[in-house]
């Protein structure tokens, strides 16, 4: 801006005004000003401008992965509520590690952003990062993982109903061993869902063994191992709740490698989102969340926060819930 003043021979306050169309500027400078500015190829910086009046008019989404379709769709919620209030999203992806999460907390501290949404990792085990973003006066909104007893807002499922659902689904379709795979278990949303499969198994009264196995894996390959495990032990299910869409996946990949006929000699369900659900072979039955609605009624809940004057933390809830959708994966007669 600088250069600028001094070859039109301006002020460099004229240059300011001028290329943020202020009122106070004719139209002759400005017209001046920005014909100089693009020939010095000079653009201005919204987030350099932004500081002066303290928001960066951008927003944090913190992610544990991108390769699960729930993410991706409430990305496009995310997305969308943002532009209508004239906000950028920053996309950070923690990868399912905590030490991840907490340096993307410490980077939003900064100023970068006015807000975080987030959906904690599968190892997020405390939340004294969240609290002092919270106490930069940064809010924070949950989405579909939350942490369970933090002050403040969040959007999830009916976890613990849907998983109740899924264990009648399979008991309903002749499955007398049930395992329920999560990938963690401290991650509230898959406790919830395992709440849920073991009040039905015990209402049932379920002559079976209804297992709650913990597949903590770091990578697919460690993941598929465990599925070959659990396949060839003395006591093989005959019916699997896959508590996140990777786990379903690795089912699959499995069954077909040892010749383990789906739904004939195991039936499957998963708590996904996968647009391809229906062309899989066989096709899978899910227990889907609107994944868009969950982002979008999050950003919303933000977006209220942020236009708040007081630091008091909001604690709002909203819970959408999932729907349980048959397909061939769990049928009785396939």
């Amino acid at each position: 801006m600088r250069q600028l003043a001094k070859e039109l021979k301006v002020s460099v306050a004229t240059v300011s005004k001028a290329l943020n169309d202020s009122h106070e500027i004719s139209e002759q400078t400005k017209k001046k000003v920005l014909e100089g500015a693009s020939r010095l190829n000079y653009t201005i910086n919204p987030y350099a401008s932004s500081l002066r009046n303290k928001k960066s008019k951008t927003i944090a989404a913190i992610l544990p992965e991108v390769a699960d379709h729930f993410f991706s769709l409430a990305i496009n919620g995310i997305q969308a509520i943002a532009e209508q209030n004239g906000y950028h999203v920053l996309i950070y992806l923690s990868h399912e590690k905590f030490s991840n999460e907490m340096a993307i907390i410490e980077d939003c501290k900064s100023g970068r952003v006015d807000g975080v949404l987030i959906s904690v990792t599968s190892e997020t085990s405390n939340a004294d990062h969240l609290l002092k973003l919270q106490q930069k006066n940064i809010p924070i909104v949950f989405f579909d993982r939350e942490f369970e007893g933090f002050p403040g807002s969040k959007v999830v499922t009916n976890d613990f109903d849907s998983g109740n659902r899924a264990a009648k689904h399979l008991f309903k379709n002749g499955c007398t061993k049930i395992a329920f795979l999560s990938i963690s278990s401290c991650l509230s949303i898959c406790r919830k869902r395992a709440e849920g499969f073991k009040a039905a198994a015990t209402g049932l009264k379920m002559r079976t063994h209804s297992d709650i196995v913990v597949m903590e894996a770091e990578n697919n390959q460690e993941l598929q191992n465990k599925i070959r495990k659990l396949l060839r032990s003395k006591n093989r299910p005959d019916g699997i709740i896959a508590s996140v869409e990777r786990i379903a996946m690795a089912v699959y990949l499995v069954c077909k490698e040892m010749g383990i006929s789906i739904p004939g000699q195991l039936k499957v369900v998963a708590f996904s989102a996968i647009e391809t659900a229906s062309i899989l072979n066989p096709s899978l039955t899910t227990i889907t969340q609107p994944a868009f609605e969950i982002g979008s009624a999050a950003a919303e809940l933000l977006f209220k926060q942020m236009k708040k004057r007081s630091a008091d933390v909001d604690e709002e809830t909203i819970i959408l819930p999932s729907i349980l959708i048959e397909r061939d994966s769990s049928s009785h007669h396939a």
